[in-house]
C-alpha cells in the first residue's frame, strides 16, 4: 500500500511535461474554463501538465476498511479526502480511471472567491451578499439559496485553506471576470490550468496518508439494517470485485452526466450523440445512480449546460475562440452578428443552435491576434484548427469568408457597423454597452481592420450537468422524502441545486472545493 502511494507521487512528479494537443489518444491539451476579461496585464503563462495513467495494481485483500470512502479523484474528492485526512480519517479514494483530475484537471483554474485578497490589492470592492445576488441570477433564482448562502460563507475560507495548507498556488496580480459577475472575482491557480491545482492537492492528500485506487470503478452502496452506508463495492480493470468497508461515512465526488448520452437525453432529448462533451471521460452519472438506487433524491436534472466555443470536430473547449474576449465578433453563415459575444453561455448556445447551419464564426484581425497572445500560448491548439479546417487564416476578410460559405457582402457590411462602434468606444470612451448599438455587448471592443485576417468556426459542446443529488449544507445527501442518509455525503458536480438552470464561469471550482472539503469533514466527524 506504502508503496503504491509513493509510485503515484513519483509519478506526478517525475512526469509534468507541457501537453500537445493530439499527443494521445485521450488525453490532450487541457481545455481551460471561459474567461470574460482580465484585471491585470501581467504575463500569463499557461502550462499544460500531463498525468500520466497508472497501471493497475492486483489487491492482495479484495475486502478493505477504512473510515472514509470517497468516490472520484477529481477537484471535489481530493478536497474531500484531504479535509476528512485532516481530521484523522484514515482515507481511501476509488477513481475509475487510470488517472486522476476529472474535469478539474482539464478547467482553466478560475475560482470565483468574494472579498478575496487580489481584490484587496487591486482595490475592488466585493461582498459575499453580492456573491449570492449574482450566482441567484445567473440561475434565474431556481438555485437552492441554502447551498448558495453556504458556498459564499465559506468561498474565502476554502480558498485561503488550498493557498497556505494544501499548497495551492494562486496568481498575486491576475484574476478573471466571468459573465455574470458584477465584479472580477475569479483568483486563478498559477499556469492558469487546472492540472497544477490536481497537482499540489494530490501532492497533500498522499502526504496525509490517503491511499489512491485507479482503475478501480465503484458499483454499489450497501446499507446495513439501520439504514447507514458502511460498504462501497467496485470493479477494479483486473476484474476483481472488491469491497472497502467505511467506519465513519462516504463521498460520492463522482461527477456529473455529460458523458452520459442515454441519461442527459432523457432529460434534453435535443443532446444527443449528436452533440458531443467537453468532458474528461468518466463522468457518466454513475454516482447519483447508486445513491438512487438507495432512495436518494435528485434535483435540476433537466438543467444541463453547453460551452458556446468548442473544437466543431471533438467537442473540446477551444482556447483561441478566446480572441472574443480581445475584441472578436461572432457572426452566422450569412455574415450578421446574432448576440452579445459575452453573453452568459446557455443564451450564447442556444442562439448559435437557432442559427440556420448550427455554427457561430469568430472574426478577427491580426492586430486582436496579437494582443490576445494566440500563437504565443495557444499555438498548438491553431495548428489543429487549422488541420481540422475549422480555422482560416486569409489576406482578406472576402477570402475568409469564401472558406466557410459566408455571404461576404453582408459580412463587410456587419464588420463595418461593429468597426464604428469600437471606435466610439475606443476614441470616445463611450461605454462598449452604449456604443454597441445593436447588442449591448458587455466586453472589449476592437477593430477588425488589419490584415491578415482570421474566422473560426465554433459549436456548443455540453460542458456541465447542474443537476444531481440533493444534499443538506453539512454535504450529507437526502433521500426522496428530505431525510437524511446516514452515512452518505457527497460534493461536486454530482450535486444538484446550487447554480440552478445555468452555472456562472469559476463557480465550479468554488462550489467543488467548499462542498469537497465540507463533505469530507462531515465524513470524518460522523458518529
Amino acid at each position: 500500500m506504502k508503496n503504491m502511494k509513493i509510485s503515484i507521487a513519483l509519478l506526478l512528479l517525475v512526469t509534468m511535461v507541457v501537453s500537445v494537443v493530439g499527443c494521445g489518444a485521450q488525453e490532450t491539451t487541457a481545455p481551460k474554463e471561459e474567461k470574460t476579461s482580465t484585471t491585470s496585464s501581467a504575463s500569463v503563462e499557461t502550462e499544460y501538465v500531463e498525468i500520466q495513467e497508472m497501471e493497475p495494481v492486483e489487491e492482495t485483500e479484495t475486502e478493505q476498511t477504512y473510515d472514509v470512502v470517497v468516490i472520484g479523484a477529481g477537484g471535489a474528492g481530493l478536497s474531500a479526502a484531504i479535509a476528512a485526512a485532516e481530521k484523522g480519517a484514515n482515507v481511501v479514494m476509488l477513481e475509475q480511471r487510470s488517472v486522476v483530475g476529472g474535469n478539474t484537471s482539464w478547467s482553466g483554474a478560475g475560482m470565483d472567491i468574494p472579498e478575496n485578497w487580489v481584490q484587496e490589492a487591486q482595490g475592488i470592492e466585493d461582498s459575499k451578499e453580492l456573491y449570492i445576488d449574482d450566482t441567484m441570477k445567473g440561475g434565474d433564482g431556481t438555485n437552492i439559496k441554502e447551498l448558495v448562502n453556504t458556498l459564499a460563507e465559506n468561498a474565502l475560507p476554502t480558498a485561503e485553506w488550498l493557498r497556505d495548507t494544501v499548497g495551492v498556488e494562486f496568481m498575486d496580480d491576475f484574476q478573471k471576470h466571468f459573465g455574470g459577475h458584477t465584479v472580477a472575482r475569479a483568483i486563478v491557480v498559477k499556469g492558469g490550468v487546472g492540472s497544477q491545482m490536481i497537482l499540489k492537492e494530490l501532492e497533500k492528500a498522499l502526504e496525509l496518508g490517503v491511499t489512491i485506487k485507479a482503475n478501480t470503478k465503484a458499483e454499489s452502496l450497501i446499507q446495513d439494517e439501520s439504514g447507514r452506508v458502511v460498504s462501497v463495492t467496485a470493479q477494479n480493470t483486473l476484474g476483481q470485485d472488491l469491497t472497502f468497508n467505511a467506519n465513519k461515512g462516504v463521498v460520492i465526488a463522482s461527477g456529473g452526466f455529460a458523458g452520459n448520452v442515454e441519461m442527459r437525453s432523457k432529460y434534453r432529448p435535443e443532446l444527443d450523440d449528436s452533440v458531443k462533451t467537453t468532458n474528461t471521460p468518466g463522468h457518466n452519472g454513475d454516482g447519483i445512480v447508486m445513491a438512487q438506487e438507495l432512495g436518494a433524491d435528485t434535483t435540476h436534472m433537466e438543467f444541463i449546460q453547453t460551452y458556446p466555443f468548442a473544437f466543431p470536430t471533438t467537442g473540446k473547449i477551444t482556447f483561441v475562440a478566446d480572441t472574443r474576449m480581445y475584441g472578436a465578433p461572432m457572426v452566422n453563415i450569412e455574415g450578421n452578428r446574432f448576440i452579445n459575444e459575452n453573453d452568459r453561455r446557455d443564451v450564447i448556445s442556444k442562439a448559435i443552435l437557432s442559427q440556420s447551419d448550427g455554427f457561430g464564426y469568430m472574426v478577427w484581425d491580426e492586430s486582436i491576434l496579437t494582443e490576445a497572445r494566440t500563437l504565443e500560448i495557444y499555438g498548438e491548439e491553431y495548428e489543429q484548427l487549422i488541420s481540422d479546417e475549422v480555422l482560416v487564416k486569409a489576406d482578406t476578410l472576402e477570402e475568409a469568408a469564401d472558406f466557410f460559405g459566408i455571404n461576404k457582402d453582408e459580412l463587410a457590411k456587419t464588420i463595418q457597423n461593429y468597426n464604428s462602434y469600437a471606435t466610439d468606444a475606443i476614441e470616445n470612451g463611450t461605454d462598449t454597452k452604449v456604443a454597441d448599438k445593436e447588442f449591448q455587448r458587455n466586453a472589449k471592443m476592437a477593430t477588425v481592420e488589419k490584415g491578415p485576417f482570421y474566422i473560426q468556426k465554433v459549436i456548443p459542446s455540453v460542458h456541465h450537468t447542474m443537476g444531481g443529488l440533493v444534499i443538506n449544507p453539512d454535504g450529507s445527501v437526502k433521500n426522496t422524502d428530505g431525510d437524511t442518509i446516514p452515512g452518505l455525503y457527497a460534493a461536486g458536480e454530482v450535486v444538484g441545486g446550487i447554480h440552478g438552470n445555468n452555472r456562472l464561469g469559476g463557480n465550479a471550482l468554488t462550489d467543488i472545493s467548499v462542498f469537497g472539503k465540507i463533505a469530507g469533514e462531515s465524513a470524518a466527524q460522523a458518529e
